[in-house]
């Protein structure tokens, strides 16, 4: 993958677990069908568009089909924005080939200048009048991952058993959509801890 596809995160959700007026969630801005198609959970418990190591993975293949369609970059980026029925239809009427000569709706249109703009900004910000000191960062979460295959009936007490506030535990598993984990399946999950 192209490193500069981070971006496109950051002009999605500004790398919140945001949600959508259309119901996209999460730092991709998944709408639920698309996330279920890339195998993403989504539940009345759980909704893996949050989960941002699950989501960023489907991403990549989201990303990767859509390259093997177009095999260009910034169509790859317009069909993530308008979706490819929108953008085939627009190469379809307008005879054109590539995102560049498209006249498109005005957020699409702009959507891989804006990429292109939050690159050129983060790689250059002094030059743009951005001073970021070192203590002005949010350090990373330390954790450790503990496996989970079974109902979690109270996941305040859960969180308290495991050292940390409900709220340290939704922050780092923001997937978790109740204050209970309902498996009946039996399936295993990674969730998160406080070091």
């Amino acid at each position: 993958m192209p490193d500069d596809l981070k971006y496109l995160a950051l002009i999605e959700s500004g790398l919140t677990n945001a949600s959508s007026p259309a119901g996209a969630k999460g730092f991709w801005q998944f709408i639920k069908s698309t996330g279920k198609a890339y195998d993403l959970e989504v539940n009345d418990n759980i909704d893996e568009r949050n989960h941002v190591e699950k989501a960023t993975r489907a991403a990549c293949a989201y990303l990767r089909d859509s390259y093997k369609t177009y095999e260009d970059w910034a169509l790859v980026a317009a069909s993530y924005n308008m979706g490819p029925g929108g953008v085939n239809k627009n190469l379809r009427n307008q005879n054109q080939d590539n995102y560049w000569d498209l006249n498109l709706n005005s957020e699409t249109s702009r959507y891989v200048y804006r990429i292109l703009a939050v690159k050129e900004i983060l790689n250059n910000a002094g030059t743009y009048g951005f001073r970021v000191r070192p203590k002005d960062l949010y350090p990373p979460f330390e954790f450790d991952v503990i496996k989970v295959d079974s109902t979690i009936n109270d996941l305040v007490t859960f969180a308290e058993q495991h050292g940390m506030t409900y709220k340290e535990l939704k922050d780092l598993n923001p997937w978790l959509r109740r204050a209970s984990l309902a498996n009946k399946s039996k399936k295993e999950y990674s969730i998160k801890i406080l070091k």
